[in-house]
């Protein structure tokens, strides 16, 4: 295992230093705490800049994302934090995850973004573009949130445009049989539970490594029940059931492989917050990085900055009709 991971911290090394002499582009690394099955690297073309973002997963290894993260500081123009969140907000309070702000201790001079600005602004807005180009009609439509806390931006958005929502985030969070059905009972659960949640390890209570490959179908019935299931990949992922025949899914992070795995499963619509590149649609943590390494910025930026980012560099969520004919939803 040692040598495995020397190796992997040093071709990392000659790999960012190629990339550094050989082009003036900028360079975005998410580190993530999921399968490494799952890494990807892409290349894009933004407004005459090169930009490569990439994604190394570490299999759950918290001391190898530490030092990959610690690594890659001040060698690259923005790190991503994947397969944890950072922060989380409750009650207009912002509370931080103990375990993955050690991780990022000791980065100082590379910024570190874990997706959660670019959550509030670039998903509100897909929810309401959706709806005012009449391609999906929220109201009345019942959908499946399988976690509202890290994506609050969404939910409010679907409850504003008159979907029916049922927020999973003790079902599949905590394994608790108890739907919420509204913003306010979210927001109290939220204020109640996050100082206790935010200094457990994050993997009680959120798939990681090689859990993010496996597959467990459980309470089948909130998914079978709405006509749209939103939200975090990996919870829809492990805990959808086999067959969901006709169905809408808004979520990210999405590969080749999990796009064959939800045609098969009879998905009608896939909508992706962020773009597919390369086959595989980022998580919102790499698309947060290149904002704000495009911005020149080293820290997180407001909600209203990071919506003027993405007209600019016209970057547009993905719109995928997986079987059938395309036609509003």
């Amino acid at each position: 295992y040692v040598i495995r991971d020397k190796f992997f911290r040093e071709r990392s090394r000659t790999m960012i230093a190629s990339q550094t002499t050989e082009c003036s582009c900028k360079h975005i690394v998410s580190v993530s705490l999921g399968s490494s099955e799952r890494n990807a690297k892409s290349t894009l073309q933004l407004k005459g800049q090169t930009f490569i973002i990439e994604r190394l997963g570490t299999d759950g290894n918290l001391q190898k994302a530490r030092q990959l993260l610690e690594e890659l500081d001040g060698r690259v123009d923005a790190l991503g934090l994947g397969g944890t969140d950072l922060y989380v907000y409750a009650g207009g309070r912002r509370y931080t995850f103990r375990e993955s702000a050690k991780l990022i201790e000791n980065v100082k001079n590379t910024p570190v973004l874990d997706g959660s600005g670019l959550k509030n602004s670039l998903e509100r807005i897909l929810i309401n573009r959706l709806a005012a180009d009449k391609i999906i009609d929220f109201q009345g439509k019942k959908v499946l949130m399988v976690c509202g806390v890290d994506r609050f931006g969404m939910a409010e958005a679907l409850v504003a445009n008159g979907a029916d929502v049922t927020f999973g985030d003790l079902i599949f969070g905590l394994n608790w049989d108890h739907p919420i059905k509204s913003l306010q009972t979210l927001d109290s659960f939220a204020k109640l539970l996050a100082p206790l949640l935010t200094k457990l390890p994050v993997r009680w209570f959120y798939p990681m490594g090689a859990k993010q490959s496996q597959r467990k179908p459980q309470h089948q019935g909130y998914f079978l029940e709405n006509d749209i299931i939103a939200g975090d990949f990996h919870f829809i992922r492990r805990f959808m059931p086999d067959k969901l025949a006709g169905k809408t899914i808004i979520t990210n992070t999405v590969t080749a492989g999990d796009r064959k795995l939800l045609r098969n499963a009879g998905v009608r619509c896939l909508i992706t917050t962020t773009p597919s590149l390369d086959g595989r649609s980022y998580g919102t943590n790499v698309m947060e990085g290149l904002l704000v390494a495009a911005s020149g910025a080293d820290k997180q930026l407001d909600a209203a900055v990071y919506e003027k980012l993405l007209e600019e560099y016209k970057i547009e969520s993905g719109l995928e009709y997986l079987n059938g004919e395309e036609e509003h939803i």
